[in-house]
This record gives C-alpha cells, structure tokens and sequence, in this order.
C-alpha cells in the first residue's frame, strides 16, 4: 500500500504535468474503495516490444474463476486445431428385419458434441434460441428413414466416450443443482439442463402451474408453491439432493404474476438424452418395448450397425461460444476432448495432463499455476497474472492468432463483455476472457490502444467485500487507461 499512497501523492503534487501509465494506475489502486481491502494482481506488456507497462503481484497466486477457460481453449484449440468436429451415432445390433423390427437395444452413442442443442452456430448476439431437442428429432428422422418400425430392447444412452466424472474436485455443494455446474457427460443435450417455467393458479391458494422445456418428464417434483394475493414478493425455491430424482418446489407466487423460469441441471445426461430419443421415436409411430436407460461404461466389442449420425460444427464455433458466454459445461468437455484425442482417455486426468504438457512447452513453469478444472467453478485452481500473460503471449504470437482472439468477448459488443465499456473509449478495444465467482471478478486478454498498438493483460482480483460492480468498474477504468496511454487529450 505505501507504493500506491506515494504515487497518489506524486500525482497530486504534479497534477499539471501528464501522468504516466503506471502512476494512473496506481492512483486507481490507491483511492478505489474496490481496492481497499482486497488482493488484486496485474500484468500489462507491450506485445510488439515485450515492454512491461505495468505490474503489480505479478507472481503472487490468485483464483482465477473462469479465467480459467483461457487455459482450457488455448489447449483445445491448439491440440486439437479449429476444424476438429465430434460425432453422436444411433447403432443397433443388426439392421431392421423385413417388418420394420430392431431385435434387441437402440444405443446412443456421444462423441463429445457440446451443441445438441437449439443453440444458434456460428455464435451470434441476441440470437434466438431454437428447438432444445432439434438433434434427436433429426436423429429419429434418420432412423424412421431406414425402415425402423418396433425396437425390442432399450434405448440405452451410452456417453462411455468419456469417463462418468460429471462434476471436478472443487465445485460447491450448490452447483450441480443449477446450469453453472451441469454435470458432464459425452452425450450432452440442451446444455444437460432444462427449463421450469413456474406461473401462478387462476385464483389464491392454488398451486402453482409448471411447464418443462423441453417437454419431458424427468424429476419427481414435489410441488408446494402456492398462488398468493396480488403484492406479495415471490419467494420460490428449488431443492435437490444429488444423486435424488426426487426434488421440492415450495414458496408463494402472487397471481396474475409473469412467473419465473428456473434452469435446473439434469442429474443423468445419458438416460435423459435416451428418453428424449424415445419420445422422438414413438411421435413417428415406432415401438419401443423397452425403456430408456443409460450406460457410462464401455460395452462389449460386438458387431453393430449405424442407423444415425450427427457431425459438429468445428471446434472453432464451439470454444468462441465457451469463452464468449463462459459457458462451464463447455469448457470441461474440451478439456476431456483433448484427453481422450492425446491420451485415449476422457477424463480430467488425462486432460490435465496433456493441459501440463501444453504448458511446459510455453515456457510456464509447474509451479506456476495448479489446475483442477477447464472452467474455473472449482475454487482449487490458482494462476498468477504472469502465468496468464505467458499464455497470452504465446498465443498471439502462435499461427491461431486470429482464430485465438476471435474466441473472446469483445467490449461493447458482445458475449459476458457486451454491456461493459459502452459509450467509453474502451469500446471495441478490449477482447478478453471475464471471470467471476464469490469475492472473485477477473479480466485477462488483448487491448488495442487508441494509438494502434496491442497489449497482453490480466487483473486478477479476490478477497473483496464490496459489490462486485465496484471491482468491474475499477478493472474497466484501468483497462481505459491503457486503451488511452499515449493519447494527448
């Protein structure tokens, strides 16, 4: 704090002569009431020069939140290169017999697709969503095409591509119940999450009305939320143990109210995408005798037969809507992407692996960071604001450059930055990766200053106890500073 409270008073002393871009900085430090407190780290350098501009704990250890998606889209994009796409597949043991009969189980095989989904691809701002369950209609089209009239067996929703780790050591207790810890599966449908459109009764005192997005009967709800007089607050809450298909919907919901949509995460991706599966196949008049189960281990080896199949979009499309969206679920299936194609297995171990091997190669040292996810939910992880630039720099300078800073939210624009830096000189300028968890906020990326010139930074700031609208406005006041460093006003 004494570097800081001496540049205050240097600028202060000196304030008619153009202050430098450190002792701006500095002074933002010094008289913030976000800095107050807090723990904040700061790299900024030139990267046409290799020019440090700024630095403050460079080398001190800060959780990084969804930073942390810089490091797993780095090494998707590098190990696996922009056009990599994955595969969904419908086998079964032989074709149809001569009536139209399948003896034996349908399977649904995942391959890692993230965007079986009604998520519009290439990403694109205020896009609206599509069908949720567009992929399983497509895939049960291609299946009533080859003649399937009856399925003796199961349809049984197989994501052994991966190993069953859907959630990674250091993710709250919390998480899994909502969209930000949806468990991870190779075969991921809607995000593995649905929506509970929760609307009031006709009259006080009725139960509340429930509408599921997509339509499929999943959990058990118990629910107790009561339709309440005009004016009082609603209050509605959403109880799940993990592991339980049974869950609790209790509270009040005023009438006439607009109602309020809950995102809740799906306990078994697998079993719900073969349910899915098994609607799409009896709304075309097919059989299934069997019922929908899912399997998260490899099966045998025996001859089978396509019936079906679904090939991505590259992998491109997918790490710009991760990085732009922050998009969790993402992130860890590219990191047991690359482990299943560098390591032939798909699990966080041999995607942290490959993620030590990557980043060896880049200069940065192992104890220099500590890993445990590819989003950053998990409150395990640490990197310094130098490990992040070496990153950083590596990329820009990489033959990915421009498919690299293409994956970044932009200010202004869009993805988690789109409603930052607007009507400020910053706009437009700044692409990079934001990242928030409890007492945590960070930005780390590329600026372009006014003058033309770019710069690799990162501010990493926790243990705040402000609101975290103050913390973002004293990072995006630093980051126009350098976006007018050199300027004459």
């Amino acid at each position: 704090m004494l570097r800081r409270a001496e540049a205050l008073l240097l600028a202060l002393s000196v304030a008619a002569w153009p202050a430098t871009l450190a002792q701006s900085i500095d002074t933002v430090l010094a008289t913030a009431p976000a800095a107050r407190g807090s723990f904040w780290g700061i790299q900024v350098i030139d990267l046409r020069t290799g020019k440090v501009l700024y630095q403050w704990n460079q080398d001190r250890f800060f959780v990084p939140a969804s930073n942390t998606k810089l490091f797993t889209t780095a090494l998707a994009l590098s190990r696996l290169g922009p056009d990599y796409t994955f595969q969904t597949r419908v086998m079964s043991p032989a074709p149809p017999d001569s009536e139209g009969r399948i003896a034996g189980d349908l399977r649904l095989v995942g391959g890692g697709d993230p965007n079986l989904s009604g998520r519009t691809i290439p990403y694109q701002v205020h896009a609206p969503a599509g069908d949720p369950l567009a992929a399983i209609e497509d895939l049960a089209t291609q299946i009533a095409a080859r003649g399937v009239r009856r399925v003796s067996g199961d349809i049984v929703g197989d994501d052994s591509w991966y190993a069953w780790e859907p959630y990674a050591p250091g993710w709250g207790v919390e998480d899994p119940k909502s969209d930000d810890g949806a468990p991870v599966s190779a075969l991921t449908i809607n995000d593995n999450c649905f929506t509970l459109h929760v609307a009031p009764g006709a009259h006080e005192g009725d139960v509340a009305l429930l509408t599921l997005t997509p339509p499929i009967e999943y959990y058990a709800i118990d629910n107790r939320v009561l339709t309440a007089p005009a004016g009082i607050e609603r209050r509605i809450r959403f109880d799940r143990t993990p592991g339980s298909m049974e869950a609790r919907l209790s509270g009040v919901i005023p009438v006439h109210d607009r109602g309020i949509d809950l995102t809740l995460a799906i306990e078994d991706p697998a079993r719900y995408a073969a349910l899915a599966l098994r609607h799409a196949l009896e709304s075309r008049g097919i059989v299934v005798d069997g019922e929908a189960v899912s399997r998260h281990t490899p099966a045998t080896d025996a001859p089978e037969v396509e019936l079906a199949r679904r090939v991505s979009a590259p992998l491109v499309e997918d790490l710009r809507i991760t990085d732009k969206v922050s998009q969790n679920l993402h992130a860890e299936l590219a990191l047991r992407a690359v482990g299943r194609a560098k390591r032939n297995a798909g699990t966080i171990a041999a995607g942290m692996e490959e993620m030590r091997s990557f980043l060896s190669e880049i200069g940065v040292p192992a104890d220099a960071y500590f890993l445990r996810d590819g989003s950053g939910l998990a409150r395990l992880n640490l990197v310094t604001p130098a490990t992040v630039l070496k990153l950083l720099r590596h990329m820009y300078a990489s033959p990915l450059r421009e498919q690299w800073i293409s994956l970044l939210p932009v200010s202004g624009e869009d993805g988690s930055l789109r409603l930052r830096f607007a009507d400020s000189p910053a706009a437009g300028r700044v692409h990079a990766k934001t990242g928030s968890l409890s007492h945590v906020s960070a930005l780390s990326g590329y600026i372009q200053r006014r003058r033309g010139s770019w710069v690799a930074f990162s501010i990493l700031v926790n243990n705040y106890n402000v609101p975290t609208a103050e913390v973002r406005g004293a990072i995006d006041r630093i980051c126009t500073l350098i976006v007018e460093e050199g300027v004459t006003k």
